[in-house]
């Protein structure tokens, strides 16, 4: 059988992973929010947003590995729930908090807490579907996570900007919901009769997989300019004149744009190799957010000719380039988790993909810093 042949039933514990997720992200607020409420309300400078929001990335970078062990050895229903849970909870304290530095230690503990579910998903989903639907089943939920997004950022949009704390309580609404999900309908899957290595034993094989490093390395490169819409693009938006009701359907266009796209595009990609549209999906991320450089110049221009048009001809621009990385993730995100998957031992696959959630942790560390 070929790859573009397989098209077997997924496993219904895989169809209750995609409408928790479903439901989870339709009120994922915090990671493009955060940057906003922290300027709007709380009134703290750009930069100490910036590093405020980056700990959100930090703690997901330092929690993957954790969270790859505790998939591996304690199981991947208690490390989805444990996460899940504890996510929920910080998100809460997030909402209420006004006090910089708690703020500082709340966003490390959301991004640490909330970075725990995806090794322990992730690594079920492997366990319960084979290798050849594998990049069906990960695209799959990225539509569900983008279609839930887009009914969030819906919302988003229209909500006042001074109510914008109250996106945070239903975002923590959604994880304790799909938190009750897991626990009624997720058995354990892990794999019986496989010998589990000690943790740091463990974490080295994946170390020296030189294959899947490279891997990860490039990854992490495309991720830090795509992940670039939790601080500098909301940011460069506000300075010129878009706030956080453009944002929101800026965003909810984007995964709007991956809901039409990744199921007519995703299988007619399944013949091509994959490193290439890895390498595809990157351009198209860098030409995205390429574009955001000449807004500048454009709205000079158009204030020059004294155009009254020049706040539509702006968010046009910022939409073409959502375009460009919107293609990019259809592209690439679906076949970067079935390749995670794939590289993995069966006895180490909650620890590869703690890696993996790991780069995505680091990405969103560094992204908001550099930015």
């Amino acid at each position: 059988m070929t790859a573009s042949r397989s098209r077997s039933a997924l496993s219904p514990v895989f169809w209750v992973l995609f409408w928790s997720t479903l439901v989870n992200r339709s009120a994922s607020f915090v990671a493009v929010f955060l940057a906003l409420h922290l300027t709007q309300d709380i009134k703290v400078s750009e930069a100490t947003a910036g590093w405020i929001v980056g700990c959100w990335g930090i703690g997901g970078l330092l929690a993957s590995p954790v969270a790859g062990v505790l998939t591996d050895q304690v199981g991947r229903r208690p490390t989805m729930l444990l996460g899940l849970v504890l996510g929920g909870a910080c998100v809460v304290a997030i909402a209420l908090a006004s006090n910089v530095w708690l703020l500082f230690a709340l966003t490390f503990l959301g991004g640490a807490t909330q970075q725990v579910f995806f090794p322990a998903c992730n690594a079920t989903i492997a366990d319960v579907v084979p290798p050849l639907d594998r990049t069906r089943a990960y695209g799959l939920i990225y539509w569900a996570v983008n279609f839930g997004l887009t009914i969030g950022y819906v919302i988003g949009g229209v909500i006042p900007q001074r109510y914008m704390w109250l996106l945070f309580l239903a975002d923590a609404g959604t994880t304790f919901v799909c938190a009750a999900v897991v626990a009624w309908r997720v058995p354990e899957t892990r794999p019986p009769g496989v010998h589990h290595e000690s943790a740091l034993r463990g974490l080295a094989r994946v170390a020296v997989d030189r294959t899947f490093m490279v891997f990860a390395g490039l990854h992490l490169l495309a991720l830090i300019v795509f992940t670039q819409f939790q601080l500098a693009l909301p940011l460069d938006m506000q300075a010129h004149g878009h706030g956080s009701r453009s944002l929101s359907w800026l965003m909810a266009f984007n995964c709007a744009g991956v809901v039409v796209l990744q199921p007519w595009l995703t299988p007619r990609l399944r013949r091509f190799d994959r490193s290439r549209l890895l390498a595809i999906a990157s351009l198209l991320f860098g030409l995205g957010y390429g574009l955001n450089a000449l807004v500048p110049g454009l709205a000079d221009l158009l204030a020059g000719l004294g155009l009254a048009s020049v706040h539509a001809w702006l968010f046009a621009l910022y939409l073409a380039g959502v375009s460009l990385w919107t293609v990019g993730e259809v592209v690439g995100f679906p076949v970067a988790s079935s390749l995670a998957a794939d590289l993995a031992p069966v006895a180490l696959r909650g620890r590869y993909q703690g890696v993996f959630s790991m780069v995505w942790g680091m990405s969103m560390g560094f992204s908001p810093i550099l930015g």
